[in-house]
């Protein structure tokens, strides 16, 4: 000690670098809120008030049931989560209490900030002390006087939370844009100056207020809101603006369509203001845009007060909208338009029953070919673009435009190649999946939005070497390249393409996209291995933007918000204070302690392997699960309540009927074969890990199946996969299966691309995934059955896939299980690719990429978990337990080391 303090004697403090004025919330994950964010939503259907069926099922004790709204509130895009338990027949507290408890346990949910809601401080005050993360308080105001709100901000503050601020006062609600700004302002400034608060701890919420009530001195609420919103924005930049949205169209209940339109012009005017969060259904916005024009003119000379009759013209308009619905649509008028409106809307709707025709007038007018595809089609296709980047258009809709515009150019190419031309494209735009991965349905997507924006798209395909990358971005001059990968090996390859793309000198932007890329590993692990700039692009719909931007005057200012941003990840994650691990013998002192008695064994009725091929595709059916399917097509929502979604419903009806007829074509012909191979064998638990046994002796063991152990401090029980098997001398078994229904994929793949119809690629492609995993659920199915405990099962398709069986089958590379490399051992035991065909690749993915694989475990108790961070202890024992060096281990553990 004094040998430091003589170091450093005389050197300046360190002065720590002054907080930046961002808003900063968090649940497990942060939600930080820059000037560039988009709009933040924050879910409103947990709230006992707001939704009935929510209020039900608290009432009823259903928390299980509650926590599945908080979860389509997050798959439906909410930010934050409005949890409020305000009903007179309720304990609030306890109430409280229970349910975010239980949403800790949802990590899903758990993410997400919460915003605890409640007139009693009391209920407050219960669900502060049971958040982890940032929360925020809704909400607090004036209308107890100032020694009041003193009180409560500073128990908010010592419970580290943010605080929404109401304009109320000891008068009551402010209702004019004045009296709104005047009480809030005064109210940030005691929280400021009484309580320490930072004002981008504030949240002011100005009140949202019923308009087309009938009564004339509410004819102004919503300008008035605008205009306060305005004004606050104005006075404290650093602060949050938000507002209840739905209670601007409270006067309309009943008319679901009405309050809808009225909703989202309300929020168009008010982000347009400064609004920078709000309380909505997440799942249930209209779009701006997309509403019918007459509707959205009727609605905002309501909320602009424009005329005095505002409000009998929207229901007049809106029940004139409701017959028009019901009496059907009049014959298109389209065909009567002139040759190049034609050909703009075919590419707009996605029509091809008219091209030939349409394309032979078109080059009658034109004169030649080349005139044609750079004229009224590529003004088309921008339009499209255009369409889709503004949010007007969806993705399956963008699709079925590329299938116009390729069969439209493959029509016309015979007069090209006559002429000696060719279609001038922006821009050269490489993709591929990397070395070792086969999953393409993201990629496929990109590259047909890509194609839709002008852009000349060369993919690669799959498992794509790094010099072959390169090779042939230097050869086709390709002013972009895009990597995309699916399994977390992946990102380790990734990571060496920058590295080549570097040792090469190259400086042309590398793009990184993928279900396991993020934006926080792309600037950790990738962008410091090329200096050329590297952008982690979340999905289909940014694509196209970040190379417009990136190839024309704004890359400048792209390159440096982008490398700013990525130091900012670098920087946080450097100064995270990480909870510290269990060493891995503590962790071994906590396992999961569980009772192997005869009931809670499961004896196979036969032992071995076992062979199913083909298993009939009509016999999954009844199994797919149709929610992931929609994700695909960037729809998001649950089935079936997607389909009646406002703003995505009719997309949604649509590509599910072209998915259910494609799949009864799938059924009928067999285009698509299913396989699946299964077994048990007898197995005990060694330390951490299961060894398989060759036969019911238990002396000479067949496989070894190595198992990683939770080291986090905050768990009574450090759970591995080892835990759910008996030791010795024990008479337990373990299951393994892997399964695929993507055998003749390929050849539907070449001939819908011969035909030039990217919709169907990805549609088959996405078919066949569901199928992959339908086919997993009818096995696992099969597989309790052959082992007694299933035998009384009774239960449905739904609940099967809401996983009310006895059991668990987690797979490699997965949380529970995340090495990879133990798909090796699952195919060696199986004898996968001599039994039906299957095998993997290098970096140990599964060929079919339709597939699936893992392991069964039968105890009662068996739950799925995730591992988490690992500690460098259980890194050396899990090395020398495989034998093997720590550095081979590291890479393939990358994902998960602590």
């Amino acid at each position: 000690i004094e040998a430091i303090a003589a170091a450093v004697r005389g050197a300046p403090v360190r002065a720590p670098a002054p907080p930046r004025p961002f808003a900063a919330f968090s649940g497990l994950e942060p939600l930080v809120v820059r000037p560039d964010s988009n709009f933040i939503l924050i879910g409103e259907r947990t709230n006992v008030t707001g939704s009935r069926a929510f209020a039900r099922l608290v009432k009823s004790g259903d928390f299980e049931g509650a926590l599945a709204v908080a979860r389509q509130q997050v798959e439906g895009g909410a930010n934050v989560l409005d949890v409020c338990m305000d009903e007179a027949l309720l304990d609030g507290p306890a109430a409280m209490t229970r349910f975010l408890n239980l949403v800790a346990s949802e990590p899903e949910v758990a993410r997400l900030p919460i915003m605890v809601d409640s007139s009693d401080f009391r209920v407050i005050e219960a669900g502060l002390k049971t958040l982890s993360g940032k929360g925020i308080v809704n909400s607090l105001s004036l209308k107890e006087g100032e020694a009041k709100l003193l009180e409560q901000a500073e128990r908010v503050r010592r419970l580290g939370a943010a605080v929404v601020l109401m304009a109320f006062d000891e008068k009551g609600q402010a209702t004019s844009a004045a009296r709104k700004v005047e009480i809030l302002s005064r109210a940030v400034q005691l929280l400021v100056d009484r309580v320490g608060f930072a004002v981008s701890e504030l949240v002011l919420d100005p009140a949202v207020l019923a308009v087309g009530t009938g009564l004339v001195e509410h004819a102004d609420y919503a300008l008035a809101f605008f205009a306060a919103v305005r004004e606050l924005k104005a006075r404290f930049p650093e602060a949050k603006i938000s507002g209840g949205i739905s209670n601007v169209s409270f006067a309309f209940r009943g008319h679901e369509p009405v309050r809808q339109a009225i909703n989202a012009c309300f929020l168009y005017h008010a982000i347009r203001a400064g609004l920078d969060m709000g309380i909505v259904n997440a799942g249930q916005l209209a779009v701006y845009d997309a509403l019918e024009p007459g509707l959205r003119e009727r609605v905002e000379d309501l909320l602009l007060n424009r005329r005095a009759d505002a409000t009998e013209r929207l229901l007049a308009h809106a029940s004139g909208l409701e017959q028009a619905d019901a009496a059907g649509r009049g014959p298109a008028e389209w065909r009567a338009l002139p040759v190049d409106e034609r050909l703009r809307h075919a590419l707009v709707h996605g029509v091809t029953d008219h091209l030939a025709v349409d394309l032979a007038e078109a080059l009658a007018v034109h004169g030649e070919a080349l005139a044609v595809i750079e004229g009224p089609l590529l003004a088309g296709m921008s339009d499209v673009g255009e369409r889709f980047a503004a949010g007007k258009m969806f993705l399956p809709q963008v699709v079925k435009s590329a299938r116009v515009m390729k069969r439209a150019v493959a029509e016309l190419e015979p007069r090209l190649r006559e002429h000696g031309a060719a279609a001038r494209a922006r821009a050269k735009v490489l993709l591929a999946t990397v070395r070792g991965d086969v999953h393409d349905i993201g990629k496929n997507i990109v590259g047909v939005v890509l194609g839709c924006n002008g852009y000349e798209v060369i993919d690669l395909g799959v498992m794509v070497p790094a010099e072959a990358i390169l090779d042939r971005a230097a050869a086709e001059g390709a002013a972009v390249v895009g990597l995309s990968g699916l399994i977390t090996p992946s990102l380790e390859e990734m990571t060496h393409v920058a590295t080549a793309m570097q040792r090469r000198g190259m400086t042309v932007p590398l793009l990184i996209g993928g279900a396991t890329t993020s934006a926080k590993h792309t600037a950790l692990k990738i962008a410091p291995a090329y200096q050329g700039p590297v952008l982690h692009v979340r999905d289909a719909s940014q694509a196209a933007g970040v190379i417009g931007e990136l190839l024309g005057p704004e890359q400048a200012a792209l390159v440096e918000r982008n490398r700013a941003r990525q130091q900012e990840l670098r920087d946080d994650y450097a100064g995270l204070v990480r909870e510290p691990l269990l060493g891995l013998a503590q962790a071994r002192d906590r396992r999961l302690a569980l009772s192997f008695a005869d009931e809670a064994l499961a004896r196979p009725d036969e032992l071995g392997v076992r062979v199913l091929r083909p298993v009939p595709l009509a016999e999954l059916v009844p199994y797919v699960d149709w929610t992931p399917f929609f994700h695909v097509w960037e729809l998001r929502g649950v089935f079936p309540a997607i389909l009646d979604k406002p703003g995505v419903g009719p997309q949604a009806r649509e590509v599910y009927g072209h998915g259910r007829a494609m799949l009864e074509e799938l059924v009928a012909t067999s285009a698509l074969e299913a396989r699946a191979v299964y077994g048990f064998f007898p197995a005990n638990r060694d330390g951490d890990d299961v060894v398989l046994w060759t036969d019911e002796r238990r002396r000479e063991a067949r496989a070894r199946l190595y198992c990683l152990r939770q080291q986090r401090p905050d768990r009574e029980a450090c759970r591995s996969l080892g835990d759910y098997v008996a030791p010795a001398p024990g008479e337990d078994y373990l299951g393994a299966f892997a399964v695929s229904a993507g055998f003749g994929l390929e050849a539907l793949v070449e001939r819908f691309t011969a035909e030039h119809d990217d919709y169907r690629v990805i549609l088959v492609k996405a078919l066949a995934d569901r199928l992959a995993e339908a086919l997993a659920e009818w096995l696992h199915l099969q597989a309790r059955r052959a082992c007694g405990f299933g035998r009384e099962e009774n239960l449905g398709p739904s609940e099967l896939l809401a996983e009310k069986f006895r059991g668990i089958r987690p797979a490699p590379g997965y949380p529970a299980c995340p090495d990879h490399r133990e798909k090796r051992t699952l195919f060696g035991l199986l004898e996968v690719e001599r039994q039906i065909g299957m095998r993997l690749t290098e970096s140990c993915a599964m060929w079919p990429a339709a597939a699936v694989s893992g392991w069964y475990f039968n105890h009662p108790a068996a739950r799925y978990f995730a591992v988490g961070r690992v500690g460098r202890d259980q890194l050396e024992d899990y090395a020398a337990r495989r034998q093997e060096s720590v550095a081979e281990n590291e890479r393939w553990l990358a994902a998960s080391l602590g």
